[in-house]
């Protein structure tokens, strides 16, 4: 279990988030704009059934098709900047986008920089409530301005971040829900011939004995001493409950335990942190950077993974990271790979990249694997651009 070390967060979050705020604003352009600000024009969104190719029980759902929100940001350079989320379910979708198109017709024709934006709009959000879909759809906006941003430099996001597309170390989190043991055996085969050094398994059977046959089917499967095995609850638990089972998963050498109680608990997060040697994973559900500063107060984990668009976009990620830095924890990612990738390239505690391939289904160029590792896009932006003949194959929300 870490401690947090005495540290003032803000040194590290003032370095990694002046982009996104004031030295944007010390050069103005001939226009009279901001240097790195725009101007938005309009706004266009598409709700899309995504099906997966591993079907993903969890303790929660089962789940075959995610929804996933595209968001086209049109500026008055010409330049589109885009981004997209999974919307955990249609209806999220639907509301999301009715947020985006709400938060935009405010800020038309304005000369907008990232941190402004987020600034006035949760002001403007506040009586309403900057959480839930109202967050994800203002991360999403800050995605798409960030995008486009890095677009109108032409040069990578992590390159306008300060670092440089990487290689980054991933695990495959796209299948091994719950399922007879023969089931996940054979799908941890399939998972690995994709490359990677990692996988996550889904637990939460009604017992442990149940949860200890499913990590040994996947352990048998695994050929190689290397090979990393994360475990996720999704909130399954009670506190006593994370405690026994946790005992028996850490003899197993578990690479972690993620959310095995109610993610915003942080006091019992805390206890069961130290009541096991294996490291608690939490972070997902963090809503924007000040709930990863709560959980890193109270040390209720040992490593935190922070979800995009949970989290306040490019924008939320930067304090967050900057938070995670000054005090010493590990920082992974959640979901949207494709441009969490660029920003793990920035996050001084940098940790493990969460892979779904989810969006090889709307994007003209997918990521790549290579060495076990997953390559960061080197095109101009976050490397987002539909294809749009496979989204004519997707159904519509």
């Amino acid at each position: 279990m870490y401690r947090a070390r005495a540290a003032s967060p803000d040194l590290c979050c003032d370095t990694l988030i002046r982009l996104a705020s004031g030295e944007y604003r010390k050069i103005k352009m001939t226009d009279g704009r901001s240097a790195g600000g725009q101007r938005i024009r309009s706004l266009t969104t598409r709700g899309m059934m995504v099906p997966l190719k591993f079907t993903l029980g969890t303790s929660a759902a089962i789940v075959k098709a995610v929804p996933l929100l595209l968001v086209d940001l049109h500026n008055e350079d010409g330049v589109t900047g885009r981004a997209y989320a999974f919307c955990y379910r249609p209806s999220g979708a639907v509301a999301i986008s009715s947020h985006l198109f709400e938060a935009v017709d405010l800020l038309k024709g304005k000369d907008s920089t990232p941190f402004d934006v987020t600034q006035s709009l949760s002001r403007q959000f506040a009586l309403l409530g900057v959480t839930g879909t109202v967050r994800m759809a203002l991360s999403l906006l800050d995605m798409a301005m960030w995008d486009a941003i890095a677009q109108m430099q032409r040069i990578p996001l992590s390159s306008l971040l300060g670092s440089s597309p990487k290689p980054l170390r991933a695990y495959d989190s796209r299948g091994l829900g719950l399922m007879e043991p023969d089931r996940l055996a054979e799908e941890t085969k399939t998972l690995l011939e994709g490359g990677l050094g990692a996988v996550k398994l889904r637990l939460g059977y009604p017992s442990l004995s149940e949860d200890m046959a499913a990590l040994n089917a996947v352990r048998r499967s695994v050929s190689r001493d290397d090979i990393e095995i994360m475990v996720d609850y999704n909130q399954a638990l009670t506190s006593a409950e994370a405690i026994r089972r946790g005992r028996e998963l850490e003899k197993e050498g578990i690479y972690w335990l993620e959310e095995p109680i109610a993610h915003d608990d942080y006091v019992a997060s805390a206890a069961i942190a130290r009541e096991l040697r294996v490291p608690i994973q939490i972070g997902e559900n963090f809503n924007g950077p000040e709930g990863l500063l709560r959980a890193v107060n109270a040390q209720a984990s040992d490593y935190v993974m922070a979800d995009v668009a949970r989290i306040g976009g490019v924008t939320g990620w930067l304090q967050a990271a900057g938070y995670a830095a000054a005090y010493g924890i590990e920082m992974s990612s959640h979901l949207m790979p494709e441009i969490s990738a660029h920003l793990l390239c920035e996050t001084p505690t940098a940790h493990w990249l969460e892979y779904v391939d989810w969006a090889d289904a709307i994007l003209q160029e997918p990521l790549k694997i290579r060495d076990g590792m997953v390559l960061t896009s080197e095109r101009a932006g976050s490397g987002i651009e539909w294809d749009e003949a496979k989204l004519k194959r997707l159904a519509t929300i």
